[in-house]
């Protein structure tokens, strides 16, 4: 009887130790039953939050090639670079060439049109070579709601502004489409024309290569052009067909840390039933690993959203927040702030003439100078391009900007060594101080940027602080800036004409041409006013085209007669210049042996090879060539030997002075044997008195120009004096 109590109590305390172990493994597996509740749940959100993140960084990558365009788009606007492309007087020739340079330095695209806003091209460049309509015809059937389509909305588009682009699928093909809007953002003083340029239009093909490249920037794994719908809508992205249907989508496996926590995990689960606790602290300890890994990422993102990509240095956006909050602390210190904007002197020809790659590695090494020049709390960013900013702050001395600018200068002017060649730049500095200038950032920025203009202006590698008669000067140049662009297009300037008259004064054997503009508020402006103007802003060029063809239309009237037209360095450095000439002379009927083209020493200096070779062109076609100024520049003989030169023409300022037997006569003496001696006309001008022409006379020069004579006249006067047998014996009898 003991015996079986004993097995009784026996077999109670093992039925009680397994209702117990029973219990216990009951209450174990609710909890973890609940633990892995929780932890996929955990597992599951952090998966979906990986992928909706991952989906933003999709939106966020494509937003950025378009951003990248458009702040390209937005400097060639401020640089003025767009401005030959907006000419509607151009000839397709001019404005081909003039966009295909444009695109070269900003539209890395296989094919780029300049249209209208109907849809006609105006340039395009195709693969390298001349655009057609018909190839961006071609690409409208692609894309409907481009300029000239007949879709009217644009699905799926990215970015906003003036640059928008999209996605479109094209049969086995994937291709991005570009659209810039020229008609937004400040176009001063560009005039509006039905058919004037009103959209730069570039597409590209998707390549696989491209996407492995944004995939790897931006933590996309196997980003790909898919035809099956993927199944996971955060891993896709639709891209649209031409016909508005959606058969292709862009994809991504969107990573899942919550199923890599899962797997490091796995190999303590088995110990989870013997370490229950210990299980509990280990998990908990590794989400919160995993937490932090996810915030650190996070705050990775928010930096990288703030920072330049190739200098490291803060960006635009992050050099506003800061600018905004310096400001924001003016009030409650004494002490005032300094905005620095700077560019890099000749980064573009370091750029052009070694590769992008070395300009990238020259910003890089210049960001890092900047940084080394600065005091503890002041800011350094890249804006753009060459272009950097800088804040200084807490200014207790006036000329604590002066200090920086000077050290900024000494800094970027050392060499940088760049692909082992050492390479020479500096930079132009603009400086607004608040609060005396401006105290909010807008105003701080534009007058920085006037301050740089200014130091560009006066040769570079400077710096220049803004002051109240720069805001006036730049609106006096836009203003005339806009004006003469208007008087071009309009045909409101004027020619008057100066004679040159034969040694005897007897009579008129040239005319030089002369431009003049009769201002409709600020009455007749002489050329010394606004031509500098022009070449500065880009209107050189189509006003001396003006010019040329004016002068040769009006000319022809006047048989017999040689007609001079001043060259400008940049117009005559144009590629098309030889061939624009030529053809003015076709379409006017005007004898290319009447016309004589006055060029300048610094012309044929700085390339004297593609000198040569364009006046040669000249002469074959039967123009004539004059050397200008002579006695004022370099002078040497070598460039009268070498350039093909019909005449030169001995400057004014030799005969203001002039005696009979003083240094200027000699020089005047010998530049006209000289001349003859090497089968050259001599034309001397500012010829105003008897005895200066009877010394010129005396001495063989041939042609005689000056007040003497006749100033600058209106065609009609010439006209006049043609008829008359001895115009100018009363002005030699004097």
């Amino acid at each position: 009887m003991p015996t079986n109590v004993k097995m009784t109590n026996t077999e109670s305390s093992a039925r009680m130790l397994t209702r117990t172990l029973a219990t216990l493994a009951g209450a174990f597996a609710l909890v973890l039953a609940a633990v892995l509740g929780v932890m996929s749940a955990m597992v599951n959100d952090t998966n979906q939050l990986e992928a909706t993140r991952q989906r933003d960084r999709v939106e966020t990558a494509l937003a950025t090639q378009v951003r990248l365009r458009q702040l390209r788009f937005e400097n060639l606007q401020a640089a003025g670079v767009l401005q030959p492309i907006l000419n509607s007087l151009l000839p397709s020739v001019t404005l081909q060439w003039a966009f295909a340079q444009v695109s070269n330095r900003f539209l890395d695209f296989d094919g780029t049109y300049l249209v209208t806003a109907s849809g006609r091209i105006l340039a395009g460049v195709l693969h390298g070579e001349t655009a057609t309509q018909a190839d961006y015809d071609a690409l409208v059937r692609i894309r409907p709601d481009l300029p000239g389509g007949t879709a009217q909305t644009e699905p799926h588009g990215i970015g906003e502004g003036p640059v928008t682009a999209r996605l479109i699928q094209n049969g086995a093909d994937t291709v991005g489409v570009m659209t810039a809007d020229l008609r937004k953002g400040e176009q001063t003083g560009r005039p509006q024309f039905p058919e004037a340029a009103a959209f730069i239009v570039g597409y590209r093909k998707v390549t696989q290569a491209q996407l492995n490249e944004i995939g790897l920037r931006y933590r996309l794994p196997q980003l790909a052009v898919v035809t099956e719908r993927p199944v996971n809508p955060l891993g896709r992205r639709d891209i649209a067909s031409p016909d508005g249907s959606v058969n292709a989508w862009l994809s991504w496996t969107p990573e899942r840390p919550g199923d890599a926590m899962i797997h490091q995990f796995a190999w303590a689960l088995g110990a989870v039933v013997l370490l229950f606790v210990a299980l509990f602290a280990y998990v908990f300890h590794r989400l919160r690993s995993a937490a932090q890994q996810i915030a650190a990422r996070e705050s990775q993102i928010h930096r990288l959203a703030g920072q330049d990509e190739l200098s490291g240095l803060p960006n635009r956006r992050t050099f506003d927040l800061r600018l905004d909050q310096e400001i924001a602390q003016l009030g409650r210190t004494k002490s005032g702030l300094a905005v620095l904007l700077l560019d890099l002197d000749r980064f573009k020809a370091v750029n052009d003439t070694y590769g992008h790659n070395a300009g990238d590695e020259l910003i890089r090494q210049a960001a890092k100078r900047l940084t080394t020049v600065l005091r503890l709390g002041d800011t350094v960013a890249r804006l753009g391009g060459d272009e950097f900013g800088i804040i200084q702050t807490h200014m207790e001395a006036p000329n604590a900007s002066a200090v920086l600018g000077q050290r900024i200068l000494d800094a970027l002017t050392e060499p940088f060594e760049i692909g082992g060649v050492a390479v020479s730049i500096g930079c132009s500095i603009g400086i607004a101080h608040a609060p005396r200038d401006g105290a909010d950032r807008s105003t701080l920025l534009r007058l920085a940027d006037t301050a740089l203009y200014q130091a560009k202006n006066e040769g570079r590698n400077r710096y220049s602080f803004f002051e109240p008669q720069m805001n006036r000067a730049l609106h006096l140049k836009r203003m005339v800036e806009e004006d003469l662009r208007n008087a071009i297009a309009r045909d409101q300037l004027l020619l008057h004409y100066q004679p040159q008259v034969s040694i005897d004064g007897s009579s008129i054997v040239g005319v030089e041409a002369l431009v003049r503009w009769p201002h409709p508020e600020h009455g007749m402006i002489p050329p010394s006013e606004f031509i500098g103007i022009a070449e500065e802003r880009g209107l050189i060029v189509p006003l001396s085209e003006w010019v040329l063809r004016r002068a040769c239309e009006q000319a022809r009237q006047w048989p017999g007669i040689k007609l001079a037209v001043n060259v400008s360095p940049i117009q005559f450095r144009h590629k098309d210049f030889v061939a624009s000439v030529i053809r003015v002379l076709e379409e006017t009927g005007f004898d290319p042996e009447r016309l004589e083209l006055e060029l300048t020493e610094g012309v044929v200096v700085e390339d004297a090879d593609a000198a040569e070779a364009a006046m040669m062109d000249l002469r074959a076609h039967g123009v004539s060539l004059a050397l200008d100024d002579f006695g004022t520049g370099y002078s040497s003989l070598i460039y009268l030997r070498r350039f093909a030169f019909d005449k030169i023409k001995i400057d004014r300022s030799f005969l203001e002075y002039m005696e009979a037997t003083g240094e200027s006569a000699i020089l005047v003496h010998s530049v006209v044997h000289l001349g003859r001696a090497l089968g050259l006309r001599v034309c001397a001008e500012g010829v105003e008195t008897a005895e200066q022409h009877r010394f010129l006379q005396a001495i063989g020069c041939h042609e005689l120009q000056g007040f003497l004579f006749s100033k600058g006249v209106p065609p009609e006067e010439i006209d006049r004096l043609l008829t008359l047998d001895r115009p100018f014996e009363q002005a030699l009898a004097a």
